[in-house]
């Protein structure tokens, strides 16, 4: 039984974990029942200490000379991401973004399930998005409370992020997945994942005018 709790687990090694999963999957459809460390590390770009150490955190060890046991080791993740039990999540904010999460067919894969999406545009309230009714977002403290969702994903205009929140939190969401570059005020026992993608875009642009610097460096044009 894993014992490990994934509050001492470093935010990069359970940012990699996914990652992990997805190779071992690759290699469980292709018939493999056992990889190496230094397969791993290739295909993750690390030292294979490095692995041994990721996967440690799940509560796995491979073993000498065999490796890593394929499907003992999607287990483990799996337990360790709390990802062998489906969660359910509402979607508010149909936007561009939300509408393309909604057709995100790699949440399943995670068993995260969105089973309802919200707006308060009347544009879209009733309208099919990837075969799901928009509902009103009045809608969500009674759905919320009798479909027992905790996870609310928020992709909603800036200006609207804080007053969103505040009523998906009065609705009894006890988890919010934030689309957007606010930086919310939750209350203790909230937990709140910012998916900020100007950052993203930042270090992205950073590292490219990184690079290109360097190739003017070496004397290329």
């Amino acid at each position: 039984m894993n014992q490990c709790n994934p509050k001492v687990a470093a935010l990069p090694t359970i940012r990699r974990l996914p990652v992990y999963l997805r190779i071992l999957k690759e290699l469980k459809s292709n018939g493999d029942v056992l990889v190496s460390g230094t397969y791993l590390s290739e295909r993750m770009g690390c030292e294979a200490i490095q692995v041994r150490k990721d996967l440690a955190v799940t509560g796995t060890e491979g073993r000498p000379r065999l490796g890593f046991d394929i499907a003992k080791t999607i287990q483990a993740i799996e337990d360790f991401l709390g990802w062998n039990n489906i969660q359910d999540a509402f979607l508010i904010g149909i936007g561009s973004l939300g509408s393309a999460l909604l057709g995100y067919k790699t949440f399943k894969q995670h068993n995260l399930n969105i089973v309802g999406a919200f707006d308060c545009d009347p544009r879209k309230v009733g309208t099919l998005v990837h075969e799901k009714r928009i509902l009103h977002i009045t809608k969500i403290k009674t759905l919320a409370s009798r479909m027992h969702i905790h996870i609310g994903i928020m992709t909603v205009p800036e200006s609207a992020a804080q007053a969103t929140a505040d009523y998906l939190i009065n609705a009894g969401i006890k988890g919010i997945w934030n689309f957007t570059p606010v930086k919310l005020e939750v209350p203790k026992g909230i937990v709140v994942q910012n998916e900020d993608l100007s950052s993203g875009l930042a270090v992205l642009c950073r590292r490219l005018q990184a690079h290109k610097g360097q190739e003017n460096g070496n004397g290329k044009e």
